[in-house]
């Protein structure tokens, strides 16, 4: 199979097929193995929940492949779930690949019934086989298959195992829905009440939406009130007729039933060890996960992943190469020289080799300072991601962030913020709750400092030791203190904490490859055009001494904050990317405008200040002009108050001389 390949039948509508199942199961590795790489990301249609897509060959004949959100049941509760879904509703899949963990089968089996009783075409694909014989645990999938009556395929997707039997499936997939599944007489002739009534035309069996409508699922009662016209009056008569016979047992009975059908499906299916084997990534998982070693091994991947690998070799060794060898010395003279002798108009040589040249500033910003810092971070964050680290960083961290009206969950577009904060910002939409979304969105706007920008402020101030462990507890404080005050003051319930934890395992480099070009791909695509335009806006205040006149009008602040006019440079550049505006400071600092006091004071500020253009974007688009507009005043104002504090006391205690 190759991807995106045009084939034969390209003038045919590609067949689809669906991946669903709990999160962290492995379904976007399996996604990414049937397609070769992310191909589109974009948000299902009306909501924030995000949904990959991609094309992919399968003998001969081309399929669209969805990634669907993560779900642990049909009858759906978070937008993820609802979703999920809708693809299955609106989008008929040809094919619904059920991923599952197989160390999890039992407990994960109850969807595939409500799957089957669905009426959709299923494959089930019992995941992370490694990592279940590790543990001793042994699969009869052949009389699983037998009883399920649809096929069941093992596979250790990250390890490439099952690819090709799993496409064969895809290939060759009949209509086969599996067999019959029986309940209690109860409840079977509850289920035949219901669906006798039902007269519509529907994607799922009428079997399961009667079970559905008999949840109280709100929107399969709007489907079905559709679908079936003047005909569902009597129909809503009916459920709500058995559910108050029923009162409140019908989820109970309902799971329990549920429940002894899988332990029936399962019986001689597994074989369990005599003795539980404990494997290195068991030992490593449980001491990830307890205070008392998770803490420590928190503290040493921060060092050696942020501060050595990101900080000390991305923002130093490479960046001191790349922009201090490969453009200050060798790229920028000579393209200066050779345009300056080609383009005869000065504007024009401004606006591309110039002081705010496109070139000889954007570009060099681009690749020479950004490029480096960000790609080591996403490399960092790719190993944590592939290795299984994060879910169990959020079970560590989840009593801590309770404190903050947030769950452990969070966490993630947290320790994602450290590298492109709009991202993050976008990332915050998996939380479980509107409050929880607009807490973290505050404390990623404030406080959170992106990896070009962490990497070029981790650079400038281990020149200081003092000023990077007061920029480092400023940091922590006001994380602290304006994360307390929010979750003491936002309106609402505390959210509940549930996350599947993956196997913990050596990382796969092709994993973190794939998943460190995607998301540079991404970044890149993003920032260089906004970099662009970012000198063209310079060039222009330049020219027409706008830009002068804007640093006039910022002197009483900076001079406020103790800081020379000059720095109101990298504050405007700060504007335009967080990132652009460090490394303004970088150039300041370079030129020995700024001693250590000024140093930190303007890190401090500038780390605290506005979101940039782009996260600013995203705000308005995943929370709202009103609450964004809160934030964006409230973290300015924030940002330059702290700074005022902080200067004052730097300059009363000489601290940092």
């Amino acid at each position: 199979m190759s991807a995106s390949a045009v084939t034969s039948d390209s003038l045919q509508p590609p067949r689809r097929v669906a991946l669903v199942g709990n999160p962290n199961v492995g379904k976007s590795v399996l996604f990414n193995a049937l397609t070769g790489s992310y191909v589109t990301v974009s948000n299902y249609p009306g909501t924030s929940v995000e949904v990959s897509r991609g094309h992919a060959t399968i003998a001969g004949q081309s399929w669209q492949v969805i990634d669907t959100p993560g779900m642990y049941a049909v009858h759906t509760i978070t937008e993820e779930e609802r979703v999920a879904r809708e693809i299955l509703l609106n989008e008929k899949p040809d094919v619904v690949l059920h991923v599952l963990d197989a160390r999890n089968l039992e407990r994960m089996l109850a969807m595939t019934i409500q799957l089957i009783e669905a009426g959709l075409p299923v494959v089930l694909v019992v995941n992370i086989m490694d990592e279940a014989e590790r543990l001793g645990l042994s699969f009869d999938l052949p009389l699983l298959q037998q009883r399920l009556g649809i096929p069941v395929i093992a596979a250790a997707t990250a390890r490439k195992r099952g690819i090709e039997e799993i496409k064969t499936a895809i290939a060759e997939f009949g209509q086969s829905c599996g067999l019959p599944i029986s309940y209690s007489r109860l409840l079977e002739r509850d289920i035949a009440e219901v669906s006798r009534l039902l007269q519509g035309s529907y994607v799922l069996s009428r079997r399961a939406l009667s079970l559905l409508l008999l949840q109280g699922d709100e929107e399969v009662s709007g489907l079905v009130a559709q679908g079936e016209g003047e005909r569902y009056p009597a129909l809503a008569e009916k459920v709500r007729e058995i559910a108050f016979e029923r009162r409140e047992s019908f989820h109970l009975d309902l799971s329990m039933e549920r429940k002894e059908i899988v332990n029936r499906l399962v019986r001689g299916v597994i074989t369990l060890p005599d003795k539980r084997h404990e494997t290195w990534g068991g030992r490593l998982s449980r001491l990830a996960v307890q205070p008392l070693t998770g803490i420590p091994l928190l503290f040493l991947t921060l060092y050696f992943g942020l501060y050595k690998f990101v900080g000390d070799f991305g923002a130093g060794t490479l960046v001191d190469f790349l922009e201090g060898e490969l453009f200050e010395k060798l790229f920028n003279p000579w393209i200066t020289t050779l345009l300056t002798g080609w383009i005869p108009w000065w504007w024009l040589q401004e606006l591309l080799v110039g002081e705010y040249g496109i070139i000889t500033l954007g570009l060099r910003y681009a690749v020479g300072i950004i490029l480096p810092i960000v790609t080591t971070f996403f490399i960092f964050f790719s190993i944590l991601e592939d290795a299984g680290y994060l879910p169990r960083l959020a079970l560590l961290v989840d009593r801590g962030f309770k404190w903050f009206g947030l769950s452990g969950r969070s966490v993630i577009p947290m320790v994602l913020g450290f590298g492109c904060s709009t991202m993050a910002t976008m990332v915050t939409r998996t939380l479980e709750t509107v409050r929880e979304r607009v807490i973290a969105t505050l404390l990623l706007a404030l406080a959170i400092p992106c990896s070009a920008q962490l990497g070029v402020i981790l650079a400038l101030l281990a020149r200081t030791p003092g000023g990077l462990l007061v920029w480092i507890v400023c940091m922590t404080l006001l994380f602290v203190l304006v994360g307390v005050l929010a979750g003491k003051l936002m309106p609402g319930e505390a959210p509940m904490f549930y996350m599947e934890l993956p196997p913990m395992r050596l990382p796969q480099l092709s994993n973190v490859l794939t998943k460190t070009y995607t998301r540079m791909q991404w970044y890149f695509l993003e920032i260089l055009p906004l970099f662009v335009l970012a000198s063209v806006l310079m060039w222009l205040g330049k020219i027409t001494h706008g830009m002068e006149k804007l640093v006039n009008a910022m002197t009483p602040l900076m001079q406020g904050i103790g800081l020379p006019k000059e720095a109101a440079i990298a504050f405007i550049f700060g504007f335009f990317r967080r990132d652009y505006g460090a490394a303004g400071l970088y150039d300041l600092q370079s030129k020995g405008l700024l001693d250590g006091r000024q140093l930190t004071v303007a890190a401090v500020t500038l780390t605290l200040f506005i979101p940039c253009v782009a996260q600013f974007l995203m705000m308005l688009k995943e929370r709202g002009w009103k609450v964004s507009l809160a934030i964006f005043v409230f973290v300015s104002l924030l940002a330059f108050g702290s700074g005022y504090l902080l200067n004052q006391v730097l300059v009363t205690t000489r601290l940092l001389g």
